[in-house]
């Protein structure tokens, strides 16, 4: 049920920092559910939807995802770059909505040559 222990935990960063690989560890230590806004995506191309025209459907479809968990009491993990305004509104809006609090945790990498 939506609002007892379970949250939206969103991992967010520019690709290669490490973010999946904490999520996914997180995610088994803790047995949430984990969503991978880059596995959507790269399912909404192999399927032949262009890039141009997928835009935003990622990220719709994994808010829809987290939300439908989150309601069966699940804490829910997401894995996204989360670059713009409109993506991490969305992911607070499903923590909104669902009763649930949400954690924001930005993974940066230090070293700039990497």
């Amino acid at each position: 049920m939506a609002g007892s222990n379970n949250m939206l935990i969103v991992f967010a960063g520019l690709p290669g920092v490490g973010k999946t690989t904490i999520a996914r560890e997180l995610s088994a230590r803790i047995q949430a559910t984990y969503i991978r806004v880059d596995t959507i995506e790269q399912t909404l191309v192999r399927s032949g939807v262009s890039i141009e025209r997928y835009g935003s459907l990622g990220y719709e479809i994994g808010n829809q995802m987290a939300s439908e968990n989150l309601s069966l009491g699940h804490t829910v993990i997401a894995d996204c770059v989360n670059p713009v305004r409109e993506s991490r509104s969305g992911w607070r809006a499903v923590a909104v909505s669902s009763l649930v609090p949400i954690l924001d945790v930005e993974v940066v990498c230090s070293d700039r040559t990497e």
